[in-house]
């Protein structure tokens, strides 16, 4: 596998960090994550919404 650097932004660094669902979650984890719900919302709409309520029970349960 090839790795690449990429640069952000602050805010967008940020932004992906509130998308961890676990704390070692890589960028690449959180980045397939919303590329996969990108995919689902297009032909399953209320697969995605479901998806997304998961990730917020999980970054949740992960504040505690």
């Amino acid at each position: 596998m090839e790795i690449t650097t990429i640069k952000l932004q602050k805010k967008t660094k940020s932004r992906l960090d509130k998308f961890k669902t676990h704390r070692r979650e890589t960028y690449e984890d959180i980045l397939q994550k919303i590329l996969d719900l990108l995919n689902t919302c297009r032909i399953h709409p209320e697969k995605a919404k479901a998806k997304l309520i998961e990730i917020e029970h999980l970054q949740e349960q992960m504040k505690k």
